[in-house]
């Protein structure tokens, strides 16, 4: 079972920031078991890392293939890599050896998913208690054993849920928490379900007014008060639903758009702070508490930060991340931006103090997270690129840093 502490203590802004430590549930301070690390916010806890760069990068230790069509990006844990992939005619969730990249093995999740702006799998694999639990772009989730490989349930959450596929497809990194798994098949019949994580019989549905689809973000969890909740970015905007019944209890979408919905909101305390891109931008919301339920209100929205897809990291009151094309800093507190870099469209991981930014045309930097100015520590030219977008978001862990790009995974020594 996850564990989950909040201590709460106050930024040099006066926004409350309620810093959430989860139970290790088996892990390791060198494991990223999930999209966006063990806390979905993006945020590593590794040191001793390098402060720069070599000139053309740090070394690579290993090139693994194999890995087939697809954007999801790795899970670390233990001895093994997790990934998704289309190979041999089939979506396949796929384990590499951590040392070596050699395949473990592979299992198969469903029929290839195909779109006109890339194939296979957007949705990364998350790995808790010894299980891997994987969603593809058809819709297709399977729980298997994280050693073998062995398949313990299946289920295609849009034609169990009667949900719809997207434009351009399933992306949702299903959230594992205290013994359910948490998907948003969209749609009049659920908008939101909480699998037994156990068998993946329902436990709860939940029913959002509106009826919104299933959009591009995952969802991540807040406790506000003595409410603990799930957040998730509808294809309408974001909604707060009860963790214990999934009943449905505030939304809010100044930072939605019509077309996708994609970047994975920020939870900071009390507030929440979500982007999106299309014009946008982004909004921070307050949240407040009174017995079993929450209700939100707007603290502000800005076109500063127009996230498409690449993520964002929060640290100390500042927000980094890609505005459309710009790699931006922006106050939490305000919404405004404090640097900007243009030329930069990517995702982000925090590390160390530093930030690696891997531009979605292969480029990456290592920056200083330093809200005053915008400065590289280091640069370098993804090598054996593939004629597809850089779009699988960067992972640091183990002192390694980790780039999947299609059927290769790049894994580099970052460690000091």
């Amino acid at each position: 079972m996850r564990n989950i502490e909040v201590r709460t203590l106050r930024c040099c802004h006066g926004l409350l920031i309620g810093l959430i430590f989860v139970g290790n549930n088996g892990l390791s301070a060198a494991d990223w078991n999930q999209f966006r690390g063990p806390n979905r916010d993006n945020l590593s806890l590794e040191t001793g890392l390098l402060d720069r760069w070599p000139d053309g990068g740090p070394e690579r230790l290993w090139t693994g293939t194999g890995l087939g069509k697809g954007y999801a990006t790795v899970a670390v844990v233990g001895d093994l890599i997790y990934s998704m992939g289309n190979v041999d005619g089939a979506e396949q969730i796929i384990a590499l050896d951590r040392n070596t990249g050699d395949i473990v093995w592979m299992t198969r999740n469903g029929g290839e998913y195909h779109n006109g702006s890339g194939d296979g799998p957007r949705g990364t694999p998350t790995v808790v208690d010894g299980k891997v639990y994987a969603l593809g772009g058809n819709g297709d989730l399977s729980c298997c054993d994280s050693a073998t490989g062995d398949v313990l349930w299946q289920k295609n959450i849009l034609s169990d849920f009667g949900g719809s596929n997207i434009k351009w497809g399933i992306s949702e990194s299903v959230l594992v928490d205290d013994g359910k798994v948490i998907c948003s098949p969209g749609g009049s019949r659920a908008s939101v379900v909480a699998l037994d994580a156990e068998t993946g019989s329902t436990k709860w549905v939940s029913k959002i007014p509106e009826s919104p689809q299933a959009s591009y973000a995952s969802p991540v969890i807040a406790r506000v008060g003595r409410v603990k909740q799930y957040i998730v970015f509808t294809s309408k905007g974001i909604v707060g639903v009860r963790a214990g019944d999934g009943q449905p209890m505030w939304g809010q979408n100044k930072s939605s758009n019509g077309t996708a919905n994609c970047a994975t909101p920020l939870v900071v305390g009390n507030h929440v702070f979500s982007s999106s891109g299309y014009g946008s931008g982004a909004e921070l919301v307050e949240l407040r508490s009174q017995g079993t339920t929450t209700r939100s209100q707007l603290t502000y929205h800005t076109k500063d930060m127009k996230n498409h897809h690449g993520g964002m990291v929060h640290l100390n009151g500042y927000v980094y991340g890609s505005n459309d094309d710009i790699l931006a800093c922006v106050n939490l507190r305000t919404g405004k931006p404090t640097w900007r870099e243009r030329g930069k469209k990517g995702s982000v991981v925090y590390a160390d103090n530093k930030i690696v930014f891997r531009n979605e045309n292969g480029q990456v930097v290592l920056l200083a997270a330093n809200s005053r100015a915008y400065q590289e520590l280091g640069t370098f030219s993804q090598p054996d690129r593939s004629s597809r977008p850089a779009w699988s978001h960067p992972v640091i862990a183990g002192g390694r840093l980790y780039l999947r790009d299609q059927d290769r995974l790049l894994v580099y020594s970052v460690q000091n």
